[in-house]
């Protein structure tokens, strides 16, 4: 979620160098950000435990002038104070966790739209002086695939749809059986190629199920590197995803992303990017009046365990089909 607004600021003030750090699984991610530098963060490695303090004496050798602190938890927050020890001006994301609570809890909820994440981040660089405006996007083009990327691809022209149906939590998951009927129903129509996007070997095998039943259906999960799996996810022409990462992915190459909802909801802040309310289908609020029951789908009250089959198949196929 980051990527759009570092690219944003960054073509806003070219002439300001970026030193990111974060862990080396990313690094692809931040090759769409102009004049960027990566720094990894070793974490399990030689930054681990008091490690972290080589990492902060690295990033003071590189002349870093101001922080941005976009993530907010220990490492980061160690990171902050020892370089605005040594004199570095230093501004933390304000992750809104007070409107969080009042959004999430189950009485006296406020259910209310919160500031979008984006615009958290856009808010720190504000503090530090740079004033981004988030409207003010130019997407990556789309990547020319390599020979494996390009093979996965059929030769007819049809569609590309990316369905990636897990999450962290089976609460914002859409049923596996229902989400087989969406699949189904798009590889009778024959006008599509689906592609099957996710993690782990558990995730991997049970997607390598479903490409076996499915003569439109291929399994990317596995298959590819980071890297050459988001140059694949540019070249789609709509991802359905979970309220997880890859819908996340998909928006930075604003590729549209229909997002389906269980026990979270959009009005906490975590819309993929620029992409319209819409896209995003949510659980029947009426028959579960107290969603959202948490901000990351760990927590929910007895008998929401299956608030996600109050959403038809049908109503997310009419979704992909006018979204392509």
């Amino acid at each position: 979620m980051t990527i759009p607004v570092l690219k944003i600021f960054a073509e806003t003030y070219p002439e300001v160098k970026i030193t990111v750090v974060s862990r080396k699984f990313f690094e692809p991610l931040f090759k769409e950000v102009p004049n960027s530098y990566f720094v990894e963060a070793d974490v399990y490695g030689k930054h681990k435990g008091f490690g972290i303090f080589k990492l902060a004496k690295f990033l003071k050798n590189q002349q870093v002038d101001v922080v941005a602190d976009l993530h907010n938890v220990i490492r980061s927050k160690i990171l902050s104070k020892y370089l605005k020890f040594k004199g570095l001006k230093i501004a933390t994301i304000d992750k809104g966790r007070t409107e969080k609570k009042a959004l999430t809890r189950l009485k006296n909820k406020k259910f209310i739209q919160l500031k979008t994440t984006h615009q958290r981040y856009a808010d720190v660089f504000s503090k530090l002086g740079f004033q981004i405006d988030l409207s003010n996007y130019n997407p990556p083009k789309r990547k020319v695939l390599n020979s494996v990327s390009d093979s996965l691809i059929g030769k007819e022209p049809k569609k590309c749809i990316g369905i990636a149906p897990f999450a962290a939590f089976n609460s914002k998951m859409y049923p596996l059986h229902l989400m087989k009927e969406i699949i189904r129903n798009l590889n009778e129509t024959n006008l599509y190629y689906i592609f099957l996007f996710g993690g782990g070997s558990k995730e991997t095998a049970i997607l390598n199920e479903l490409e076996k039943d499915f003569e439109t259906v291929t399994n990317i999960a596995g298959k590819l590197t980071f890297e050459e799996e988001l140059a694949f996810i540019s070249n789609l022409d709509c991802m359905l995803s979970m309220d997880s990462g890859n819908a996340h992915l998909a928006a930075i190459y604003e590729i549209p992303v229909i997002t389906v909802w269980g026990v979270t909801h959009p009005f906490t802040g975590f819309m993929p990017f620029n992409q319209p309310y819409k896209n995003a289908i949510v659980s029947d609020r009426k028959q579960y009046p107290l969603i959202p029951t948490s901000i990351y789908g760990n927590k929910f009250p007895e008998g929401y365990e299956h608030v996600m089959e109050s959403i038809l198949p049908e109503t997310i196929l009419e979704k992909i089909i006018e979204a392509v």
